[in-house]
């Protein structure tokens, strides 16, 4: 079985901040109860993701000794 391969058109910070924006953009909607605050929390973990990507491919970033 062979698996299938794509080249991403779009970075991962990118991405990962748009799916933060959409799921913002839900909770907004959505009334006052679990599962708003389940849409806020994967936002903050996108967004924080999102940091942590621009971070390690940062050129600043260097490695440990």
């Amino acid at each position: 079985m062979q698996r299938r391969h794509f080249k991403q058109t779009v970075s991962l910070d990118h991405r990962l901040s748009d799916e933060a924006q959409r799921l913002r953009k839900e909770a907004q909607g959505t009334p006052p109860g679990y599962q708003r605050d389940m849409l806020i929390r994967k936002a903050r973990q996108a967004e924080t993701a999102a940091h942590m990507t621009q971070w390690l491919s940062s050129q600043g970033l260097q490695s440990p000794k």
